[in-house]
């Protein structure tokens, strides 16, 4: 029962915040400009925005198959660690740089967690 309650809450909150970020990405024109300012095409602000939006998905849909969970895990926790990588670079509030921190430990207790179901 634990374990169910920790994958789900842990998955639930991560797929939250991803569903946000990718509608920001689609959306906010402030998000948008912050790409544009660190040099990244658009099409990538959106091709990100629609890799979260499949890896939620895929996450959180329970008869999707191991091994495409594995690759969104692991989409995910790139995704994660070259957001902190960026935000440090681009000498970003240390409040902005957590952020991506704070979802690799979500991904991480989800990832834990679904292998104990």
């Amino acid at each position: 029962m634990k374990v169910k309650l920790f994958y789900w809450t842990s998955t639930a909150i991560l797929g939250l915040m991803m569903l946000g970020s990718a509608f920001a990405y689609f959306s906010s024109e402030a998000l948008i400009q912050n790409f544009r300012s660190m040099g990244f095409p658009d099409f990538f602000r959106v091709e990100l925005g629609i890799a979260k939006l499949l890896g939620v998905l895929v996450l959180l849909i329970p008869m999707v198959p191991r091994l495409l969970k594995e690759w969104a895990y692991a989409g995910f926790g790139i995704t994660f660690i070259s957001a902190f990588i960026l935000h440090v670079s681009e000498g970003d509030p240390a409040s902005k740089a957590i952020m991506p921190l704070f979802a690799l430990c979500l991904l991480v207790v989800s990832r834990v967690f679904s292998a104990k179901l």
